[in-house]
């Protein structure tokens, strides 16, 4: 008798484990496919009266993902949330993942009949090669691509410069920042500008020196695993408890919005980080 009771616990802890187990495999799988969307509202004090209220999506760090049968899941997101703008930041594709048949032209085409669409490139689109046909395609399918150069942008009466850089993995001769933030101020005297730069871990250095009043990045992930009271758990190059990974952060009179990001690279997962469809809304304080 005691000998059938022993096995009946051994048993119940067997399937106690195994369910656990399952349901921990479903909750990484759900952590890394269901979409979230986050609204943030930086404040401007420079910020043209025109602007106030700009609503811009921020998607980046797709890494080849998709949300539903050609990335429908995403697109319906993303239309819920009445953008003006989209911003595109990068690591659309992946270097480490099989890229699928047609994945640029239908993501692009489906963002742009939404609101008008711009694009940087990230180090993974590099890493995979041939980034001017992305580019041409991205453009076929009404993206527009910022390669070290800066567009202007209108509503209520007033303008803001948007400019865009390639990522530091693109050609040894590109433009660097520091040029491209030059030929704004040169061109259209002080304007309120918003750069879109791939690299998050570039802001406190480099980007943030430039002068742009807003810099809108990927490329942390979120920290891949969120922790109570840190900024993420491991950055992009694996390094512990990063900054910059996620949010709004603010460094020599230059505020910086980092994207969580849509998909992971290679092996890596999500944890208590979802995949985030990123809603700005500008505000003049």
């Amino acid at each position: 008798m005691a000998r059938h009771s022993k096995r009946r616990r051994v048993r119940r802890r067997v399937f106690l484990l195994l369910a656990l187990a399952a349901l921990a495999a479903l909750y990484v799988r759900w952590s890394n496919t269901a979409l979230e969307t986050a609204e943030f509202s930086p404040v401007f004090r420079d910020l043209p009266r025109g602007f106030d209220g700009c609503r811009a999506v921020v998607l980046g760090d797709f890494h080849s993902s998709r949300f539903g049968g050609g990335n429908q899941r995403l697109l319906e997101a993303v239309e819920a949330q009445e953008p003006e703008y989209i911003f595109l930041v990068g690591d659309l594709l992946d270097a480490f993942r099989e890229v699928p048949e047609g994945y640029a032209a239908e993501t692009a085409a489906g963002l742009s009949a939404i609101a008008p669409t711009y694009y940087v490139t990230g180090n993974h689109e590099w890493a995979v090669g041939d980034v001017p046909e992305l580019k041409k395609n991205l453009e076929d399918q009404g993206v527009t691509v910022l390669s070290n150069e800066f567009v202007t942008l209108e509503r209520g009466g007033d303008t803001v410069v948007l400019a865009g850089i390639d990522d530091p993995n693109g050609y040894a001769d590109q433009t660097p920042p520091e040029a491209v933030a030059a030929a704004v101020y040169e061109q259209r005297g002080d304007p309120f500008w918003i750069l879109l730069a791939h690299r998050n871990d570039h802001f406190p250095e480099e980007y943030s020196l430039l002068g742009a009043d807003l810099v809108v990045s990927g490329h942390g992930h979120g920290g891949l695993i969120r922790l109570p009271f840190t900024d993420g758990l491991v950055s992009t190059d694996r390094t512990f408890f990063p900054s910059y990974t996620a949010g709004l952060y603010a460094e020599h009179g230059s505020a910086l919005f980092v994207t969580r990001g849509l998909g992971n690279s290679g092996s890596t997962f999500r944890l208590f980080n979802r995949p985030e469809v990123a809603v700005l809304t500008l505000r003049r304080g």
